[in-house]
């Protein structure tokens, strides 16, 4: 079946769903010898995947992971990285933002791949317990309102693709399955993205995998986040409707932050940016993490504006509540 898969990417066609789905499939379970799925992710990236075989890939994924059980709706905020811009952990640290909202948070990462620190290196940095179940998981949200899900205890069935993926060296469809794949089944999504051309596409697959409200960004200076220093193309989705628009922080009060201002380092470094932002600290990294965790809150929260978002954001640094949600989520990943 891979070769029916193989051929038709080669030449330039789509896959249909059931195809793309049985592909992926194969793949994930170790069927696939690495050469024609070396060969079959370099074709799939020339020839651009469709939002039916990103679904269907991503579907797998979520089959085969590892879950947290819980009974409440959670967010995601995620990046797919790649953006090659070295930022400090824009997201992780909005995360902690949002939960202080009193919003659950279930996050999900991995080590850096593109940068110099990934999601899951900035919250070993801060002392958290990485490696964690899906019963860990479920106490920490329950205790801390927000979980950190490492992918490599969640997605096993990724070892199969991985050698592959380092071999090539260049992107392919999986850099943006991990954030489609979150094993909490999060029904509310931000989403960044590394190029404008994946916003409305990836948005239509949110919707198809249960993200009821959501939004995919891309910054105009090509952060996959929504930026400071310049205007975000945003595609929100509302239960199955979609809505274009172009985000400009100045609209709510903001002048632009300099690209310099958002840069980060190692995960030793990033932390203490985290922390320091959490604190209250004022400048272009603040106003980076109260963009998007005030569009978090927005997408969380029925019958509030964006810019309500964005002052409640406000209101949890400030308040302190931001700070100790960190630090009580720490504590709770190692208690577990």
């Amino acid at each position: 079946m891979i070769q029916e898969a193989l051929y038709k990417v080669t030449h330039g066609q789509d896959l249909s769903y059931d195809l793309a789905k049985d592909t992926m499939n194969k793949i994930m379970s170790g069927d696939v010898a690495e050469v024609p799925m070396a060969g079959f992710l370099c074709a799939l990236a020339a020839k651009g995947p469709t939002v039916d075989e990103v679904t269907a890939f991503a579907e797998v994924m979520r089959e085969k992971a590892g879950s947290v059980p819980h009974e409440q709706t959670v967010v995601e905020i995620v990046g797919t990285g790649g953006d090659e811009a070295n930022t400090f952990n824009i997201s992780t640290t909005s995360g902690f933002i949002i939960s202080a909202a009193g919003i659950p948070v279930a996050k999900h990462g991995n080590r850096s791949v593109s940068s110099k620190c990934g999601a899951a290196d900035l919250i070993e940095a801060l002392g958290a317990k990485l490696e964690l179940n899906g019963e860990q998981n479920e106490a920490v949200l329950n205790k801390a309102n927000m979980c950190f899900m490492f992918a490599p205890v969640y997605h096993q069935a990724m070892k199969y693709a991985g050698p592959v993926r380092k071999a090539l060296g260049v992107r392919t469809v999986f850099n943006i399955l991990g954030p489609l794949a979150n094993p909490a089944g999060a029904t509310v999504e931000l989403m960044g993205v590394y190029d404008k051309s994946l916003v409305e596409p990836l948005a239509r697959v949110l919707a198809n995998l249960g993200v009821k409200r959501g939004a995919v960004v891309h910054g105009f200076d090509g952060l996959d986040e929504i930026t400071a220093t310049n205007k975000t193309y945003v595609c929100e989705i509302n239960n199955g409707t979609f809505t274009s628009y172009e985000f400009d922080p100045k609209d709510y009060g903001f002048e632009y932050a300099d690209k310099t201002e958002l840069e980060g380092g190692d995960a030793t470094v990033n932390a203490e940016i985290t922390r320091r932002v959490l604190g209250g600290e004022q400048g272009g990294k603040r106003t980076a993490v109260l963009l998007n965790a005030g569009m978090a809150i927005y997408l969380a929260k029925e019958g509030i504006t964006l810019a309500e978002g964005i002052e409640e954001a406000k209101h949890m640094i400030d308040s302190g509540k931001a700070l100790a949600t960190m630090e009580q989520f720490v504590k709770a990943t190692q208690e577990v």
